[in-house]
């Protein structure tokens, strides 16, 4: 818990309003009873993706023995969403926007191809407080 009060003061001191902070993604998505209870104690909702997806390894590098490229990562998604029942609806894909220097293929810059795709299958994109409030 301390670590994340710390995070939310640095947070505020550069002048982000941290009282709108609702959710929480635990470092690395991992948690456990006592995460969950601290998280709740703080007036937070603790979150995750959803699994199912290559999503998550977009911080991996060549390097490294659990790398995925770019396009195993995009197109994992987009078979999960073809195979699926119930498709994409309701998902949560994690992204990591800052990633190693030595992963050169970025998966950020494929995020306009997969909006497109998801869009012309009639998918529309919320803010995770939205699809939440809805369950």
């Amino acid at each position: 818990m301390d670590d994340l009060l710390v995070n939310l003061d640095i947070m505020h001191g550069e002048g982000i309003n941290t009282r709108k902070t609702k959710y929480f993604i635990p470092p690395y998505e991992w948690y456990n009873d006592s995460i969950a209870a601290w998280t709740k104690e703080l007036g937070l909702q603790l979150i995750n993706y959803t699994p199912g997806t290559k999503s998550t390894a977009d911080y991996t590098y060549p390097e490294l023995t659990n790398y995925r490229s770019s396009e195993e990562t995009y197109n994992s998604i987009i078979d999960h969403e073809r195979k699926s029942f119930s498709g994409l609806n309701g998902f949560i894909l994690l992204m990591h926007i800052g990633t190693d220097p030595k992963r050169t293929d970025k998966f950020y810059k494929k995020l306009p191809d997969l909006i497109n795709y998801l869009r012309a299958q009639g998918y529309q994109f919320q803010r995770v407080d939205q699809l939440l409030k809805a369950h």
